[in-house]
């Protein structure tokens, strides 16, 4: 995200919970964790959803100025084809901020990250102990980049591990990396806001279904705050005999 000129705002940042380190990780841990992934991403590439996003800035820091909202179904066609369609026009009337292409690929990927064996490799990835999360006993992941090349996007946070199925039930973090370029004389900053994503079960899988974020950015030319929400809702499961739509809302 960009900023357009503006200024002020109150720091009210998404702190990361601490966990209880315990003294040894369970056996072969993450890779488990990432073949409990691959099943939940299989799964779910088998599944059609409504994603809502809506953003916030807030220049003078409490009452929001500007907002931008859109809402896009993952459909499937007779065929099985799977496919992304926009529910109506985008609201854009963000007062400071600029969304780039680095923010709607985020959207995608980053907020609602299944942490795959294909994506395994791109990541550091430590036992960092066992704590409750939301009524269920936990392992605690941090994961980090191991190494950030020109035009990824990736993710830096820590992971809540459900001890009975091995499924990730929350992450928290940021995407990274921030991105800053200089052209036509200008110098420019492109900031990405801390952010919390929840799943639940969907038939006996794990899914995202919110991201949440309230984050300042720290601008050179002065902090901005924002708000974003992202649900995914609606999921049905595609079977080839049908055609999965949504009604217009």
């Amino acid at each position: 995200m960009r900023f357009a000129r503006g200024h002020g705002g109150t720091v009210l940042a998404l702190a990361l919970a601490t966990a209880a380190v315990a003294q040894d990780a369970p056996p072969d841990l993450i890779r488990r964790v990432a073949q409990q992934e691959q099943r939940n991403s299989e799964e779910r590439s088998h599944y059609a959803y409504r994603q809502e996003v809506q953003l916030e800035d807030f220049p003078g820091g409490r009452q929001p100025s500007g907002l931008y909202r859109e809402t896009r179904d993952v459909i499937f066609s007779p065929a099985g084809e799977r496919t992304e369609r926009a529910v109506g026009e985008p609201q854009s009337r963000l007062a400071r901020l600029v969304l780039t292409a680095e923010d709607f690929e985020d959207i995608r990927n980053i907020q609602p990250l299944l942490l795959t064996p294909e994506l395994l490799p791109r990541y550091e990835v430590r036992f960092r102990g066992e704590e409750s999360m939301d009524g269920r006993d936990c392992w605690v992941l941090q994961v980090r980049p191991r190494q950030i090349l020109q035009g990824m996007r990736l993710f830096d946070g820590m992971a809540w591990v459900e001890k009975a199925g091995l499924n990730i039930v929350r992450s928290e973090g940021q995407a990274v990396p921030s991105v800053y370029s200089h052209t036509d004389g200008k110098d420019t900053e492109n900031l990405f806001p801390r952010f919390v994503t929840t799943r639940a079960q969907i038939d006996g899988l794990w899914f995202p279904v919110l991201t949440f974020a309230d984050d300042t950015l720290p601008f050179r030319s002065g902090p901005l705050r924002l708000k974003m929400t992202i649900r995914y809702k609606d999921y049905k499961r595609f079977k080839a005999e049908s055609t999965i739509t949504f009604e217009e809302k």
